[in-house]
């Protein structure tokens, strides 16, 4: 498939605030599909508004360049190619596909005003769908600044394993789930069917708070790419850029037991 890549525009301003997003196309292997599009199943407006996706104005460059390496990447691998020329010296061109840029701050999340932990597909910017319902081959996914007010509920993202890969990132700020050890630029990769959640100190605090309406991911910003297939990493991530933090698991070492068969639910609790 066409990679589905998003560009974060951290040149908006001096402070970090709400960046922008261009996303490209992606394309099924097995049939021809839609490309992604903004998500709205809240009727006609609600998430990604399709009025706040801007399309850039028309810019060109006529230049000659001694050696200009067009590099392409191809199953994995890089190939380069050089030409005298700049390649952006095309005013024109046929087709659907177009860039385009989106403000995240845009965004108009939609969240449970009653009672328990939504999937994070409420959060979806852009889909594209499969040829099989229901199924993305990708989706872009944010997590943006919000209100909390679900009672009776374990309010950050449950422990679980699903049949989706994950890759999130965080631009600025901090992750509710991590709010240790997780740095903007930092990213984490759960593929399929493996099993994660809250580290142990969100844990804690998350168990024990006393609830009420409270402003969640407040100056932050955190990104995912959901797919339905695995995901491999390139032997730089893994290994050469020297970033990879082996101790990511003992996030979740110092968790305790809490099963206790005659526990009852207690309805002030709850309520």
């Amino acid at each position: 498939m066409d990679r589905f890549t998003a560009a974060v525009d951290t040149k908006a301003s001096s402070t970090v605030s709400y960046k922008s997003v261009s996303v490209s196309s992606v394309s099924d292997t097995a049939k021809n599909v839609t490309p992604p599009y903004a998500r709205d199943f809240a009727g006609a407006n609600g998430l990604a508004n399709p009025r706040d996706f801007l399309t850039p104005v028309a810019l060109y460059e006529d230049r000659e360049v001694e050696n200009y390496t067009v590099v392409k990447k191809f199953q994995g691998k890089l190939f380069a190619a050089h030409q005298g020329h700049s390649p952006f010296d095309v005013v024109a061109w046929h087709g659907n596909y177009v860039p385009y840029k989106y403000n995240l701050s845009n965004f108009m999340a939609i969240n449970s005003v009653s009672f328990d932990h939504p999937d994070p597909s409420i959060f979806t910017v852009l889909t594209c769908p499969s040829t099989r319902p229901g199924i993305a081959i990708a989706d872009f996914v944010i997590f943006p600044p919000r209100w909390g007010v679900a009672e009776g509920t374990f309010r950050p993202p449950y422990y679980h394993r699903n049949c989706m890969s994950e890759f999130m990132g965080l631009i600025f700020g901090s992750y509710e789930a991590k709010e240790t050890g997780f740095l903007p630029g930092g990213a984490t990769l759960h593929n399929i069917m493996t099993a994660h959640g809250p580290d142990a100190e969100c844990f804690a605090k998350a168990s024990t708070v006393k609830l009420g309406p409270e402003k969640v991911a407040e100056n932050s910003m955190a990104f995912m790419f959901e797919t339905s297939l695995s995901l491999t990493v390139t032997n730089w991530g893994e290994r050469r850029c020297q970033k990879l933090d082996p101790n990511y698991y003992k996030c979740w070492q110092s968790l305790k037991k809490n099963f206790d068969p005659n526990w009852k639910a207690n309805i002030s609790d709850i309520v």
